[in-house]
């Protein structure tokens, strides 16, 4: 990051930033998409699997994860205020965390992983293959976390080309294996849906190498000296990155797991219509990556400005985030109309299924329209590292209002499932709205003197 001056300046500057994070997004949530899709091709109990299990799995890890999202917005701000010596106790502590959140998700998930599936009173080989997914999956979690630490440090440093390069790597890695393991290819077992988590956890462990491995070599991280030095965990560091990362960590959830409360609830329905339902919201959350780079951009952006205390830089920041988001998701509502077929037929051959998946996309749009709004607001409230009101406003927007709205949509009236996306697109709306007036009290009230 580097202070520039005027709306052009910055434009471009967000647009060098917010492009690597984007291809990143997409390149994760690629091997989720390339999970499902690829399962999809070994039966719709496969694809109905994986996609309960992701549904599982993606609020947990997000919102945990979220906790470590916290370190972006702290360097981002010790650098923008000159302290670089402070960033590598900061990241270490980081590190640490990350390791102690590994070991609670496998403590919590031994115990509640059976129960949670057999409360869902799936289809035999659905949960079957649901459990297997998630237990495989479980192999590569640490990795993964002490990924999630390493590319909140490297992002932070507005180098989020590094973290683009990783996930290329990565991603044909892991179509790869999934190709090897889900068909059983080439003398390996053909595991099915299952299969698409031992290669996940794979690829889990090559991105969190590569990573570690940059931040020691490559410029500018070597010369934060990361691991010259092992301090010992701080519990004074550690509760003031709690502080933080919690409520971004709830916020986040409290977005994320209402798609997979969604899911349970419609476990009543038939195996095809939770398969297109899952299907429908795996490539609408795909679509989601370019508001959440967005996102993660603002975080960094506004982070350094405020470092430095050019408040109202932060606010040009923020209203560029919010118009390039919003201007590419109606773009893309545009695509996703004309080629709505061609997308359902990414998941599944079965005319059925495409055809419900078709109606899902539709309901799929709206809620799009939303995040775009929606989702750069937290991130640029990250920035100013205000987040406490923002995860209580997220829980009464999705929790209160959207998950209420749709369940009685869904069961009380004819709409059935289409209900429930109709309570999504409530939740995230309001959600919206609210977090606009949020931030705006915050750039005027808060960080509105002149820089």
């Amino acid at each position: 990051m580097q202070p520039t001056e005027g709306y052009t300046d910055k434009l471009k500057q967000f647009i060098t930033i917010v492009i690597p994070i984007l291809i990143t997004q997409l390149g994760l949530y690629a091997m989720n998409f390339f999970d499902v899709a690829m399962s999809g091709r070994a039966g719709a109990a496969q694809l109905a699997g994986v996609a309960i299990g992701s549904s599982l799995w993606v609020p947990i890890f997000t919102g945990l994860n979220g906790i470590l999202m916290a370190l972006t917005p702290i360097v981002s701000q010790l650098t923008g205020a000159g302290r670089k010596k402070d960033v590598p106790f900061a990241v270490m502590q980081a590190l640490y965390l990350s390791v102690l959140i590994v070991v609670l998700i496998i403590t919590a998930g031994s115990f509640a992983l059976d129960p949670v599936l057999n409360a869902m009173n799936l289809d035999g080989p659905v949960q079957e293959v649901a459990r297997g997914y998630l237990i495989a999956l479980s192999i590569g979690i640490f990795p993964l976390f002490l990924y999630g630490a390493a590319r909140s440090y490297m992002d932070a440093l507005g180098q989020t080309r590094v973290t683009m390069f990783i996930t290329l790597i990565a991603l044909p890695i892991n179509a790869f294996l999934n190709y090897l393991f889900i068909f059983g290819k080439w003398g390996f077992p053909e595991l099915g849906g299952i299969g698409a988590g031992v290669a996940t956890a794979m690829t889990y462990y090559i991105i969190c190498g590569l990573s570690l491995y940059f931040i020691y070599k490559l410029e500018p991280f070597r010369s934060y000296k990361i691991f010259s030095h092992f301090p010992r965990p701080s519990f004074a560091a550690w509760k003031s990155q709690l502080k933080i990362g919690i409520p971004i960590g709830f916020s986040i959830f409290f977005e994320v797991s209402i798609f997979a409360a969604v899911t349970l609830l419609m476990s009543r329905f038939d195996t095809a219509t939770i398969a297109a339902h899952q299907a429908a919201l795996n490539f609408a959350s795909f679509l989601y990556m370019l508001p959440l780079s967005v996102s993660f951009a603002l975080t960094i952006a506004i982070g350094f400005e405020v470092g430095a205390k050019r408040y109202s830089h932060a606010v040009q920041y923020s209203f560029i985030g919010i118009f390039i988001a919003i201007v590419f998701a109606v773009f893309l509502s545009c695509v996703l109309l004309l080629f709505d077929d061609q997308v359902a037929m990414i998941y599944s051959s079965e005319e059925n299924v495409v055809q419900l998946t078709k109606s899902f996309l539709v309901y799929a749009l709206f809620f799009q329209l939303a995040d775009a709004f929606g989702a750069p607001i937290q991130g640029a409230l990250r920035g100013y590292k205000d987040v406490n009101v923002t995860f209580v406003l997220s829980f009464i927007s999705y929790w209160v209002l959207g998950l209420p709205v749709g369940y009685y949509l869904a069961n009380f009236t004819q709409m059935g499932a289409f209900g429930y996306w109709i309570g999504l697109i409530s939740g995230l709306a309001a959600g919206a709205i609210i977090l606009f007036m949020r931030l705006r009290y915050i750039q005027t009230h808060q960080f509105s003197s002149a820089s």
